[in-house]
């Protein structure tokens, strides 16, 4: 038997443990934080569901609705090749400004808490700036991606993007909306920083953004209400401040390991929109500082997956698209959190996966299947093998037709052991002559004599 039938018999498979992949661990990310989702909007909502429905389980039903339409969702995005969504990006962001323009016709959109920012009615309402968030994301990353290929300078693509970006601002802060204005705007920011745009160019692009939030937030009585009570929630407790100081309240009655889940006292009227905007509050006081920190811990990872992604997306749209999705998803977050934690204003921002919503919720999930999608096919490009092929024992050089045998081909130890042995000039002449002297002569083939 030879070395090589030994090898392959004594050997274990060659083939190597599965790991887990990219888009396996951001699967598995979303769907913990869906199932903690679930359980904390039907324990923070029992209270304001049994006031309002006559039934404590009316919104975790909903929320479990929700969920399966997200899955569903989250499912096909992760199917849909994501070059698929270039061909629907000016469909998808004209008819997202459309939705833009009709929310604010009375009569056709939905109001809710002063602001309208629906369209629908009862289960069935949508909310057209959660959908402007993909439309955006897609068009700059199409836009960017299209325009460096044909070799435009990035200074030439700012123009049109900024106006792209600006009308959707504008047209969401006059819901209002200026939550998921910032958002949009983040969303721009990161996605030129991922293009290497000149510091020079964003520097000053982003003093606009912040002077421009600036103005935004102190330009109506209720922002600037809500910007003082952010800096002094206890001297506004009673105010404006009020939702800001039950939600420290919440935050420091959990302690380390919370009060148990489903005895929160905060949900019962103390403390408003709790499971929608301040979930995070009710996580903290019926989990703890434990329960709190895990919710991050997973929300980190996931966005620490999400940029994986992005480093190993198989071409440029698909790299800025998964900087965008990933960069709206942490932005989300932190802003929720932090406005929870009083470190960040108020918006209204919801908690990704965790808060109740509904179009947020699935819009949301679409995006991590997209995800998904690019980080899979990120995984699905032929890469060259490390070793080479083993030959096989018992197949001869000359066993091809066509190849010829090189004479100056020798195993490789051979090789080794013969140029360690240092030899004269005349004594290798003499060892070629004297081999070429023993070798018979033969007579040329047929194909040979043809040749001749």
């Amino acid at each position: 038997m030879t070395q090589a039938k030994h090898l392959r018999l004594v050997t274990p498979s060659s083939r190597k443990r599965s790991r887990i992949t990219t888009a396996q661990w951001i699967t598995i990310a979303v769907a913990i934080l869906c199932v903690i989702g679930v359980i904390m909007v039907g324990s923070a909502s029992s209270v304001i569901s049994m006031t309002l429905y006559g039934s404590p389980w009316a919104i975790f039903i909903r929320e479990l609705i929700w969920i399966i339409a997200g899955t569903v969702t989250f499912y096909l995005c992760t199917r849909i090749h994501y070059e698929a969504w270039r061909r629907w990006i000016p469909i998808v962001l004209f008819g997202t400004f459309g939705l833009l323009l009709i929310v604010m016709v009375p009569g056709l959109g939905v109001a809710s808490g002063g602001s309208s920012r629906w369209i629908g009615y009862g289960l069935l309402r949508i909310q057209p700036s959660e959908l402007m968030k993909l439309a955006l994301a897609l068009f700059i990353a199409h836009f960017l991606a299209l325009k460096q290929e044909a070799g435009v300078p990035l200074k030439r693509l700012l123009g049109p993007l900024c106006c792209v970006t600006g009308a959707a601002v504008v047209l969401v802060v006059a819901q209002p909306d200026l939550g998921t204005a910032m958002v949009l705007m983040v969303i721009l920011v990161s996605m030129l920083v991922a293009a290497d745009v000149p510091k020079v160019v964003l520097a000053k692009g982003m003093g606009v953004v912040i002077v421009g939030v600036t103005v935004l937030a102190f330009a109506m009585p209720y922002r600037r209400a809500r910007m003082t009570s952010f800096l002094n929630p206890w001297g506004h407790a009673t105010t404006t401040g009020y939702q800001v100081v039950q939600s420290l309240i919440g935050l420091g009655s959990g302690h380390l390991v919370g009060l148990g889940l489903g005895n929160s006292r905060e949900k019962w009227g103390l403390l408003p929109n709790a499971h929608t905007d301040f979930i995070a509050s009710v996580i903290g006081e019926e989990l703890g500082l434990v329960g709190i920190i895990a919710v991050l811990c997973i929300l980190g990872f996931l966005i620490s997956k999400g940029l994986r992604a992005a480093r190993e997306a198989p071409d440029r749209f698909s790299a800025y698209l998964a900087v965008g999705l990933i960069t709206w998803i942490g932005a989300e977050a932190i802003i929720n959190i932090g406005a929870a934690l009083d470190v960040l204003p108020v918006t209204g921002i919801p908690l990704p996966f965790i808060s109740f919503g509904g179009s947020s919720l699935v819009i949301t999930m679409a995006a991590a299947g997209i995800l998904v999608n690019i980080s899979k096919q990120s995984m699905s490009r032929p890469t060259r093998s490390a070793s080479p092929k083993p030959r096989s024992s018992t197949a001869s050089p000359t066993a091809r037709k066509g190849t010829r045998p090189s004479p100056n081909k020798a195993p490789a130890s051979k090789r080794a052991s013969i140029a360690s042995k240092p030899r004269s000039s005349a004594t290798a002449a003499s060892q070629r002559i004297g081999s070429s002297s023993r070798r018979p002569v033969q007579a040329p083939s047929t194909r040979q004599r043809k040749a001749r």
